[in-house]
């Protein structure tokens, strides 16, 4: 009885280490752990040594993340190691008949899931939510910036371009979390087929892009870069993921102030101490006039 015992020791301790060296999810309990590299095999890694060390699996692609609220899914974008990208729209109240309200919704009820696979490989909250005044039913002023209860020490970054505009012709394309009804498979991040940007207003930009309920929030990347140049805000969805369709996407440069204040939330200072946040009231861009009269 005893060898058997000893055998079975083993064994569990061998599917342990193998388990930890190929980076798969662990869990003790109901408490979930992720596997990294240990300095020690022999010692379990809790929570707070995962977040300490670089994620071993991630891919510069995990900085694409997805967004649960009580309500709805989205996307977003890590620009932070505790900063993420997203869309007003998909953090706000909604009436009895789905209309969006000004009020935004608690923030603790609004967690992010890493990795772009069909089942997260990690999760995290949200402590707080810098959005402006405007924007919570899509297009100008549909950024909103989610501070982390921790930092993602590790996982790659993506930069919004915030001191250039985008301009009339540059090709674009979104990435999102979205599925729509003829989608063939479960919902996992996709690149989505895009185009040049056929328009601009001071806080809009306007292309056909293929896009699908929940890649809301979503980047949009300037072609060949990883610089995001605008968030997935209002779109003409059809139930088929590659039919590209007139598209709205909020654009980042003309509200700088969001990000500077989450940079400050995220540093410890209180919101109620920095000014209020306001709407940008200026009319259109001359690149939106001029791509009109075309």
């Amino acid at each position: 009885m005893q060898s058997w015992i000893e055998a079975a020791s083993r064994v569990t301790v061998l599917a342990t280490i193998l388990a930890a060296a190929s980076g798969c999810q662990l869990l003790q309990g109901s408490k979930p752990k992720i596997a990294v590299r240990p300095s020690s095999q022999e010692e379990p890694l809790d929570d707070e040594r995962v977040l300490a060390r670089p994620f071993a699996l991630a891919v510069p692609e995990d900085a694409i993340v997805r967004v649960v609220g009580p309500t709805m899914t989205c996307t977003g974008t890590v620009i932070d190691d505790d900063l993420i990208l997203t869309a007003h729209h998909c953090l706000v109240e909604r009436g009895p008949h789905g209309e969006f309200s000004k009020h935004l919704i608690d923030s603790t009820g609004v967690r992010v899931e890493l990795g772009g696979d069909y089942f997260a490989w990690g999760e995290v909250g949200v402590r707080h939510i810098v959005a402006p005044p405007c924007g919570e039913g899509g297009g100008a002023g549909d950024i909103a910036v989610l501070v982390l209860t921790r930092k993602l020490i590790g996982l790659s970054t993506m930069s919004p371009r915030l001191e250039a505009p985008p301009r009339v012709g540059e090709e674009a394309y979104a990435v999102g979390f979205g599925r729509c009804a003829l989608s063939g498979d479960a919902i996992r991040r996709k690149g989505r087929d895009g185009g040049p940007v056929r328009a601009l207003s001071a806080e809009t930009l306007h292309m056909d892009a293929a896009i699908c309920p929940g890649d809301s929030g979503g980047p949009v990347f300037a072609k060949g870069s990883h610089e995001i140049i605008g968030v997935v805000s209002l779109s003409a969805m059809d139930h088929d993921e590659s039919t590209r369709g007139p598209s709205v996407m909020a654009r980042l440069d003309a509200y700088r102030l969001v990000f500077a204040h989450a940079r400050l939330v995220a540093d410890g200072l209180a919101p109620n101490e920095l000014p209020p946040l306001e709407c940008n009231s200026a009319g259109p861009s001359p690149q939106a006039r001029e791509s009109r009269s075309r």
